[in-house]
C-alpha cells in the first residue's frame, strides 16, 4: 500500500500539525440570563450548571468570564408577569431593567461584545414573538415594536442586534431605524434559519416564555426544509444582516454547511438548551464524559462551517481550556 492515512495520525505532534479546525474561546459566545432582582443567582433545573442573574450578581459573573478568556455575551432577560402586555411595551421603556443591565455592563467593561435578543415572547402575555390577533401572529403589525426595541438596545450600547423572532422583513426595518438615528456601526445578527425545534424547552423554563395557546410553527422553519433557509439567508442579507445564525445546530450541522457554502457573511451556531442539557445531564448520570464530549459537539459545528457558536458550554469550554 502506498497510501496510509494512518500515517498522519501516528502521534500527537503530527495529529496536531494536520488538525483542519479548532475550536478556541474566541469562537464562543456565552448566554447570560438576566433578571431585576440585584443579587439573584438562582439555578435553571432544566439547565444544570446554568443560573439566572440579577442586574448586579451578573457583573460579577462577566467578570469571572473575562479571566477566563471569554469576551462574548449574549443577554436573555426574564420579564415579570406585570410587566408583559399584548404589545410588549415593556421592552423599549425607558425603566426597562435589561437595558439597564446592558449599560452597566457596557460601563464596566467597555471591551466585551454584547449581543442583545429581540423578539416579544420575553415581554408578551401570549407567549409569541409576534403581536397575536384571533389567535394569528401579525407580521407587519410587529415589526415598529421590534424596530423600537431594537433601537433602545442599540441606545443601551448593545454591540450586536439579535433579531431573533422570524418575522418577515424585521432585517431591514431594524437596519432602517439604526442608520436613522446615527447607529450605523450596530451590528445586525439574523436568526436567518430558526427551526420550530423541540430542543427550546429548557430555555423556555428559564424566561417562562412558553406561547400561552397554539405553537410557533407559522413563523419558525419546518425542521424537514433546507433549501428555505437558503431563502432566508439570501433575504437576511439583502436587507443589511453582518451575521446569519443556524438555530439549533446539532441537528441541523447539514444546514450550517449549507449557508456557509452559500453565502460569504459569518456563519453562526446557536448550541441551544435543550442541546446543552441532554450532555450536561448524561454527564452527571455518568453515561458521557463530559469534557470529551462537550469538545465534540462544539468542533462538530465548527467543521460544519460556523465561525462563531453561541453555547452554554462556553464557560466550562474556558475553564477547560485554562486547565
Amino acid at each position: 500500500m502506498y497510501k496510509r492515512p494512518r500515517r498522519n495520525r501516528k502521534s500527537s505532534a503530527i495529529r496536531n500539525m494536520v488538525e483542519e479546525n479548532f475550536i478556541g474561546i474566541q469562537h464562543l459566545i456565552y448566554p447570560l440570563f438576566v433578571t431585576q432582582k440585584e443579587n439573584e443567582e438562582s439555578a435553571i433545573k432544566s439547565m444544570p450548571g446554568i443560573k439566572r442573574w440579577g442586574s448586579q450578581s451578573v457583573l460579577k459573573e462577566v467578570e469571572s468570564c473575562i479571566a477566563l478568556g471569554i469576551s462574548n455575551f449574549v443577554l436573555f432577560p426574564v420579564i415579570p408577569e406585570d410587566k408583559k402586555s399584548k404589545k410588549g411595551e415593556y421592552s423599549y421603556a425607558d425603566d426597562n431593567f435589561y437595558l439597564h443591565v446592558a449599560k452597566e455592563l457596557k460601563k464596566e467593561f467597555p471591551d466585551i461584545n454584547l449581543m442583545s435578543d429581540v423578539a416579544l415572547d420575553p415581554y408578551s402575555t401570549d407567549g409569541h414573538d409576534g403581536i397575536v390577533e384571533n389567535g394569528i401572529i401579525l407580521n407587519d403589525e410587529t415589526l415598529p415594536v421590534l424596530s423600537k426595541m431594537s433601537l433602545a438596545q442599540a441606545q443601551a450600547g448593545f454591540d450586536i442586534i439579535g433579531p431573533s423572532d422570524m418575522m418577515d422583513g424585521r432585517v431591514e426595518a431594524i437596519r432602517q431605524i439604526l442608520d436613522k438615528n446615527n447607529y450605523t456601526q450596530t451590528s445586525i445578527m439574523s436568526y436567518s434559519a430558526k427551526y420550530a425545534s423541540a430542543f427550546y424547552g429548557p430555555f423556555r423554563d428559564a424566561l417562562d416564555s412558553a406561547p400561552k395557546a397554539g405553537d410557533k410553527k407559522t413563523y419558525q422553519m419546518n425542521p424537514a426544509n433546507k433549501k428555505e433557509a437558503l431563502i432566508e439567508a439570501e433575504l437576511d442579507i439583502e436587507e443589511g444582516a453582518d451575521f446569519l445564525m443556524v438555530k439549533p445546530a446539532l441537528s441541523y450541522l447539514d444546514v450550517i454547511q449549507t449557508l456557509n457554502d452559500n453565502f460569504n457573511l459569518p456563519i453562526t451556531a446557536y448550541n441551544v438548551s435543550g442541546e446543552y442539557a441532554m450532555v450536561k445531564s448524561a454527564a452527571l448520570q455518568g453515561w458521557l464524559d463530559y469534557e470529551s464530549t462537550m469538545h465534540e459537539v462544539l468542533l462538530s459545528m465548527r467543521r460544519a462551517g460556523a465561525s462563531s457558536i453561541l453555547t452554554y458550554f462556553a464557560k466550562d469550554y474556558a475553564q477547560v481550556l485554562k486547565k
